[in-house]
C-alpha cells in the first residue's frame, strides 16, 4: 500500500487550475444577463476547499491520466457541489446567511437569484462535459461521466439526501438511518469525483470496483468530521454558521455518538478507504493522502 503523499504541492496546483478553468467556462460578470453570471462567479470561483476536484485529480493521477483530461471532470463536480450549497443555503433549505466565510448567495444578491445562478450552475457542469469542442475524451467515456454525474445529483443523491435530512429535523434517528442519508446527501458526489478520476483511464470494472470501495466510506467519514466541526469549531474558522445542526434541532454523528466516538468512528471509515486501495496497482499515495487529510482537517 502506498503511504499517504504530501499534498502540498499538488492540491494548491490543482485549485489554480479549476480557478482557471472555471473563469473561463462561466460567463463574465458584464455577460447579459450580468447578474445571474455575477452570482454564479461569486459562488464558485476562488472558493472552497475544492475537495472534490482534489479527489477527481487524485484518482486520475493513481490511473496515470494527464490532469489536462482531467480539468473539465474535476470542474463539473465543484460546479454540482457550488450548486447545491447555493440551495442548501436558502431559507428554505438551512437557511443560513454564511458561506465559505461571505455571505450566502441569497444574502449577498437575492433568493430569486441564487435559486436561478444554482440552476445555472447545475446546468453549465453537464455543458461542460458535453460540449462538442472539447476533444480530450472519447464521446464514450464522456457519456460515462455525464452519466455517473447525474445520477449523484438526483433523487438517489444529493437532492435525494437533502429530502431525507430535511425530514430527519428534530427526529432521533438510528446511527444507520443517519449514514443511509449522508451517502446520498454527502457521499454521492463524493464517491461520483473518485469514479469519474477513474472513468478518465479506464472502464476495467474491477478497477472501477476499487475506487467505489474507497470513495464510499470515504465520503461518510468526510461528513462524520463536518457533524463534529460543525459543533467543536468556531464559525470564523468554518467560514459558515457554527452549531446551525444543534440550532436547527438536526440530529448529527456528533449529537449520537459524543465527539470521541465519532471521531473514531472517522477513523475506521478512513482505514476502511485506504484498505481498498489495496486492489490498485498504480500509486494510489494521492487518495491515501486525502483520506488522512479528511479527518485531520480543521475546518
Amino acid at each position: 500500500m502506498s503511504q499517504p503523499a504530501d499534498l502540498s504541492d499538488s492540491w494548491p496546483r490543482w485549485c489554480k487550475r479549476i480557478d482557471r478553468c472555471l473563469e473561463g467556462l462561466i460567463p463574465g460578470a458584464t455577460v447579459s444577463p450580468s447578474l445571474l453570471h455575477e452570482a454564479m462567479r461569486y459562488s464558485s470561483i476562488g472558493a472552497g476547499k475544492r475537495y472534490r476536484a482534489a479527489l477527481v485529480y487524485a484518482a486520475g493521477h493513481a490511473l496515470c491520466v494527464s490532469e489536462e483530461f482531467l480539468d473539465r471532470p474535476a470542474c463539473a463536480v465543484e460546479l454540482i457541489h457550488a450548486f447545491s450549497l447555493v440551495h442548501d443555503d436558502l431559507p428554505a433549505m438551512d437557511d443560513d446567511d454564511l458561506r465559505r466565510g461571505k455571505p450566502s448567495c441569497h444574502k449577498a444578491f437575492d433568493e430569486a437569484t441564487a435559486i436561478l445562478a444554482g440552476d445555472a450552475l447545475q446546468a453549465l457542469a453537464f455543458e461542460i462535459l458535453s460540449e462538442p469542442d472539447w476533444n480530450c475524451l472519447s464521446p464514450t467515456v464522456r457519456l460515462n461521466l455525464l452519466s455517473t454525474l447525474a445520477g449523484a445529483s438526483g433523487s438517489s443523491g444529493l437532492a435525494g439526501g437533502q429530502v431525507l435530512d430535511l425530514n430527519l429535523t428534530s427526529q432521533d434517528p438510528a446511527l444507520e438511518t443517519l449514514a443511509a442519508m449522508h451517502r446520498c446527501k454527502t457521499g454521492a458526489l463524493i464517491e461520483a469525483a473518485v469514479l469519474m478520476g477513474g472513468l478518465c483511464a479506464t472502464d476495467d470494472s474491477a478497477t472501477l470496483t476499487c475506487l467505489k470501495n474507497y470513495a464510499q466510506p470515504l465520503g461518510l467519514a468526510f461528513q462524520v468530521i463536518d457533524d463534529v466541526l460543525d459543533g467543536t469549531v468556531d464559525t470564523e474558522t468554518l467560514g459558515k454558521p457554527a452549531g446551525a445542526d444543534q440550532e436547527r434541532g438536526q440530529p448529527t454523528f456528533l449529537s449520537i455518538l459524543g465527539e470521541a466516538p465519532a471521531r473514531q468512528y472517522a477513523e475506521e471509515l478512513r482505514d476502511q478507504a485506504i484498505d481498498a486501495l489495496g486492489g490498485l496497482e498504480q500509486n494510489a499515495a494521492l487518495l491515501v493522502g486525502l483520506a488522512q487529510f479528511t479527518i485531520t482537517r480543521s475546518h
